[in-house]
């Protein structure tokens, strides 16, 4: 569903319709998406999460050029280091790694750069895709801390998780998909692992 909203992989015909701000929207590829404010982090880092073989400053900053605020005819080494500095920052990237490709870091650094990529877009929608898969312990509190800061912000957020603590952690509204559908909704002051899954498996 979030690849479909994205305009990364084509719906089935008349399968549903997508509203933004009062308005029917599709996209055919994801620049469209991104032009409209929505960011997406994949699930797989290293399929389509970074350019592996860049170093994060690079990444980070080609996630704010992809924006319709950063495009531009001209690359700013002192702009790409301004952008990147900020989300190295937020995200408690390793600064002692600056210079590294991405390939070469730990999987917690490496999704937080992934996090930081999309964050540079400054969007208004974030769909974060099993945001913590593959990742250390002392990562998650921080991805955890920038989604929450997100929403703060006034940001609309979307975390697809199949980790239920991290679920119960971040959300204020919980959907339970099976099968392709949305089977329950429950705010998180009533939600439980146990309601959760049965509604998962039931």
């Amino acid at each position: 569903v979030a690849k479909v909203i994205m305009g990364h992989t084509k719906r089935n015909f008349g399968g549903g319709r997508i509203w933004l701000d009062g308005r029917e929207v599709r996209y055919a590829i994801p620049a469209q998406a991104v032009a409209d404010g929505i960011a997406y982090v994949s699930e797989d880092r290293k399929l389509d999460g970074f350019f592996e073989t860049m170093t994060a400053d690079d990444n980070i900053y080609l996630g704010y050029l992809a924006s319709p605020k950063g495009r531009r005819w001209l690359y700013s080494l002192r702009e790409r280091k301004a952008v990147a500095d900020r989300w190295v920052r937020a995200l408690s990237i390793s600064a002692l790694k600056r210079s590294l490709k991405i390939i070469e870091y730990s999987g917690g650094n490496q999704q937080k750069v992934m996090v930081a990529k999309s964050l540079a877009q400054e969007p208004q929608l974030v769909i974060f895709d099993e945001p913590t898969r593959g990742v250390d312990v002392g990562a998650i509190p921080q991805i955890h801390a920038a989604i929450r800061e997100l929403a703060r912000q006034g940001k609309a957020v979307i975390v697809i998780s199949s980790y239920l603590p991290e679920i119960l952690a971040v959300s204020d509204r919980i959907l339970v998909a099976r099968g392709g559908r949305i089977v329950e909704e429950m705010p998180r002051a009533e939600a439980t692992e146990e309601k959760i899954m049965y509604a998962a498996i039931h």
